[in-house]
């Protein structure tokens, strides 16, 4: 099958999308496919996206075409990228849009509407009800003017998880959705860099615990309430430090603060984007992982976390309900004091965070691998082909 990904940006700096769709072409691709990703070029920041593709197994069998527009809106207009997209979308079989938001991703989807070739949009939460109360008159009227006939062209809607089918609702949508999650390599699981890797990178934390928080430092992700939980853990628990890994996106500043007036900023290290073997060592070395988020859509962050055999601390927001289920965690509402409740149970408990992790990683080898995840994808491929036939007149 000829697969083609269209995603705005491969940069590292914006989350988890662009680590999903390469995990997901790669893991394609691994299963036979011809599998391609179209992107926009990152000027200044080609290192950032070579440095995202290199930790991905097997993503040298996927072709990757990185396109320079300096404006969005040009893909709607401009002539060279129309053709671009027109060569794409005529080169595949099946399109996959990642993420709900961005105009060449309706040039994709117009593309494959003109030339009736099925698409399906990674929705990545962006479309249920706490994404869009951000900015929300704005999204309101993109999506009157200009998305909806996007969202309702698709042959299906993949979503992250069982909630997001519910909180979608709302906007009135036709289109079928195939619940998707997202994945580890099991390969990337069983070479591990040794532990004490991060203690050697982070001298200044050796002989200290240390709960890992990581992901972009945006609001969504709950830091205020990070600071809050961390302030009722640190009561209860004199030793543990809290490092925070992730590249600075807004909320960053306002997190300092936090720390500063709770008295824990020798407690807590903000180390900025992780890679390679510093973020597989921060890993390895963690005695607990801490996502506090208000959405997401799947967190690839708590999968990496769950697979390393790390506790998770986590939200109701991440829609994750897996993890308390499998007892790899704690899954828990948006409040300060439960939350570094919950990271005091697992931190005072060796047995207790062993059980868990031992769990969390049986859970992510079980059920959320690439490969797995790929096959789900191509199934829902070949339905919509199927039924793209069927519409073909003989």
């Amino acid at each position: 099958m000829r697969i083609l990904h269209v995603i705005g940006n491969l940069d590292p700096v914006y989350g988890g999308p662009p680590k999903i769709a390469a995990c997901l072409a790669s893991a394609q691709a691994g299963l036979g496919h011809d599998v391609r990703i179209l992107s926009h070029s990152s000027p200044g920041r080609d290192e950032h996206v070579q440095s995202l593709l290199d930790a991905v197994p097997g993503i040298g069998k996927v072709g990757i075409d990185q396109v320079a527009c300096r404006s969005g809106w040009r893909w709607l207009f401009q002539a060279r990228l129309k053709q671009v997209m027109r060569d794409a979308v005529h080169q595949a079989d099946v399109v996959h849009i990642h993420n709900v938001w961005e105009f060449m991703l309706v040039a994709a989807a117009n593309e494959c509407r003109r030339t009736g070739k099925p698409y399906i949009i990674l929705l990545n939460g962006m479309l249920d009800p706490w994404s869009l109360s951000q900015k929300k008159l704005k999204k309101k009227l993109a999506i009157a003017l200009l998305y909806r006939r996007m969202y309702s062209g698709a042959a299906a809607l993949h979503l992250g998880n069982k909630d997001e089918q519910e909180l979608i609702r709302p906007l009135g949508l036709t289109t079928p959705g195939r619940i998707i999650p997202n994945g580890v390599f099991e390969d990337e699981l069983k070479s591990l860099p040794p532990a004490g890797t991060f203690y050697q990178m982070h001298p200044e934390l050796q002989g200290k615990p240390f709960i890992l928080f990581m992901s972009r430092l945006h609001y969504k992700k709950g830091l205020d309430y990070l600071a809050d939980a961390f302030g009722h853990f640190a009561r209860l628990d004199l030793n543990a430090h809290l490092v925070v890994a992730g590249p600075e996106e807004g909320a960053g500043p306002a997190f300092r603060e936090q720390i500063k007036s709770l008295g824990l900023s020798d407690r807590v290290h903000l180390i900025g984007s992780v890679s390679g073997q510093e973020k597989r060592g921060a890993l390895v070395d963690a005695s607990c992982f801490c996502l506090p988020s208000h959405q997401e859509g799947f967190s690839v962050a708590i999968t990496e976390a769950i697979g390393h055999g790390l506790p998770a601390v986590i939200t109701e927001g991440c829609h994750f309900p897996e993890v308390a289920e499998a007892g790899a965690g704690y899954v828990l509402p948006m409040d300060a004091e439960k939350i570094g409740h919950a990271l005091h149970k697992v931190m005072s408990d060796p047995q207790l965070r062993d059980s868990m992790g031992l769990k969390g990683r049986d859970l992510a080898l079980s059920r959320y691998t690439w490969p797995k995840i790929a096959e789900q994808t191509l199934d829902a491929y070949r339905t919509a082909l199927e039924k793209d036939s069927a519409r073909t007149p003989g």
